[in-house]
C-alpha cells in the first residue's frame, strides 16, 4: 500500500490539498467510492466533472452529508465560493456529532482562507479545534490549530501592510 503523503499532501502555506503522484491518483479512480471519485477528480483539476459526479451522488445518497461536502470542495476547487457556501450550510444543518460538525467548521475555514477572509477562516478553524479537541480527536484538533495560526498570520500581515 503506498503512503497517502507520496500520493497527495495538503500544503500547510496555501492548505490546498496539492497532487504529489498524479499517475496514482489517476489510479484510486478505477476502484474508489463514489464519495472518493468527486473528491480524486477534483484534486486532479477536472472541475465540471467532479461537480457532476457530486450532483449525481447527491441525489442517489441515503446520507447525503459527505456528499454535500465533497461537492462543496468541488465547487471550491473551481473558484464558486457561493455554491461552496451553500453546501457547507447544508452538510452543517445535517452535522449531529461534534466530529461531523468539527469536519464542516474546517472545510468552511479552508473555504475561507482560499477566499482570502483569514480572520474568518480563522474563527472557524478554532471552531473545529475546539470541537474535535473535546471530541478527543487530537490530530485533527492539532491540524485546526495549525490552520487557524496560518489564517491568523495572513490576517494580520494584511492589516500590517493595509497600514503602511
Amino acid at each position: 500500500m503506498e503512503d497517502v503523503e507520496s500520493i497527495w499532501r495538503t500544503d500547510p502555506v496555501t492548505l490546498l490539498d496539492v497532487v504529489m503522484d498524479r499517475a496514482a491518483m489517476e489510479a484510486r479512480l478505477a476502484d474508489c467510492t463514489a464519495v472518493e471519485r468527486v473528491w480524486v477528480l477534483s484534486l486532479l483539476g477536472r472541475g465540471e466533472e467532479a461537480i457532476a459526479a457530486g450532483h449525481a451522488l447527491l441525489k442517489t445518497s441515503e446520507d447525503p452529508f459527505r456528499a454535500l461536502l465533497v461537492l462543496a470542495h468541488a465547487y471550491q476547487r473551481t473558484y464558486r465560493w457561493r455554491e461552496a457556501g451553500r453546501l457547507h450550510e447544508q452538510a452543517l444543518r445535517l452535522a449531529n456529532t461534534r466530529t461531523k460538525e468539527a469536519l464542516v467548521r474546517h472545510q468552511i475555514g479552508r473555504r475561507l482562507f482560499d477566499e482570502g477572509l483569514y480572520q474568518a477562516a480563522a474563527a472557524e478553524f478554532d471552531w473545529a479545534h475546539d470541537l474535535y479537541r473535546n471530541a478527543g480527536r487530537t490530530r485533527q484538533a492539532r491540524t485546526s490549530r495549525e490552520a487557524m495560526e496560518r489564517a491568523l498570520t495572513l490576517h494580520n500581515r494584511s492589516r500590517s501592510s493595509e497600514r503602511s
